[in-house]
């Protein structure tokens, strides 16, 4: 039987290319889509995944979910990724239109249905948040939660300290990492360097010439200038589908280890910041009281510190050929 897949996403253009690696992946059935305020308001995350699923010939439930995040202003990231979220190249509305049912309804109902499933998130963690204060019997039953998210003891591309998904909404996060839920963090250090789609690599898919290649590239196009801003690095750079590439594929990853992690909520400076215990010392008296809502859970976090990149841009292309 193939493994069960549930996508939580602020769909925007890479998250739309994670979309369609899970569609047009012949190893996995994705279940649902549910859509979260972040990149993009909830409404357009939404229209972005519909449209996405169609360009795949796919007929996948979208729920639409939270409009901001648990306690602060929604803040977009429309500088990053264009105003409609995929580069603004005025794609055409989606044919069909989103469930009825809350995307934590049916977060929760997915899940208690299908027991083992994998949990995929590619943006703010609003949802999964409010569906585990429903339910928390919930995380239990995920068998696998690959969280996009994090700058785990590296710089963050928001704040410093933070990457953005974490940074929306830290509360809600700090909720994912407190549960049970077995959580792999896949932080935005994956994308950079040389798992970014240099020149070549995006001439090479553009030679697919299939509509989801084109795509992949186009609605990036606001990204990948928004990206030489932010890093002076040349290129594409797709944390969403390497998060997606490590669901489908774990043996990708080349280096992890786990881990006590928890977010900071209250700081100036270090808001949403992903806090590693790496060297363990989350126990030790001068910490233990700080740490006592992790370490009452008694789980760690699956952290991920390299892939080879040559295999994750091989499980895309083959994707989008």
């Amino acid at each position: 039987m193939k493994p069960l897949f549930l996508i939580d996403t602020d769909t925007a253009s890479d998250d739309a290319v994670a979309l369609i690696m899970a569609l047009r992946s012949p190893r996995v059935l994705v279940l649902a889509i549910t859509t979260v305020a972040g990149n993009v308001a909830v409404q357009q995350s939404t229209r972005n995944a519909l449209y996405t699923a169609e360009l795949c010939g796919g007929d996948v439930p979208v729920f639409m979910g939270a409009e901001k995040p648990l306690n602060r202003p929604y803040q977009s990231a429309h500088w990053f990724h264009g105003r409609d979220g995929l580069g603004n190249h005025d794609y055409p509305a989606p044919k069909k239109v989103p469930e009825k049912l809350h995307a934590a309804d049916a977060i929760i109902e997915t899940i208690d249905s299908n027991p083992g499933l994998v949990l995929v998130t590619l943006g703010p963690l609003t949802n999964i948040a409010l569906a585990l204060q429903r339910n928390p019997g919930i995380a239990s039953k995920v068998g696998r939660c690959v969280v996009m998210g994090g700058a785990p003891c590296c710089e963050g591309n928001v704040t410093p300290a933070a990457e953005y998904n974490i940074w929306c909404d830290p509360e809600a996060a700090r909720i994912v990492l407190r549960s049970a839920l077995p959580v792999e963090l896949v932080g935005w250090h994956l994308c950079r360097g040389e798992a970014a789609l240099n020149p070549d690599d995006i001439n090479h898919v553009l030679s697919f010439a299939t509509p989801q290649a084109r795509f992949a590239i186009e609605c990036n196009s606001r990204a990948q200038e928004a990206y030489f801003e932010q890093t002076g690095e040349h290129g594409i750079s797709l944390p969403d589908p390497v998060a997606m590439s490590i669901a489908l594929d774990p043996t990708i990853v080349t280096q992890q280890s786990d881990h006590y992690v928890d977010v900071e909520t209250s700081s100036e400076l270090t808001l949403g910041m992903t806090v590693v215990d790496r060297l363990n010392v989350a126990g030790n008296d001068r910490n233990r009281a700080v740490w006592a809502p992790v370490l009452e859970r008694g789980k760690k976090t699956k952290v991920y510190w390299t892939i080879d990149n040559k295999r994750w841009k091989q499980a895309l292309y083959s994707t989008l050929r």
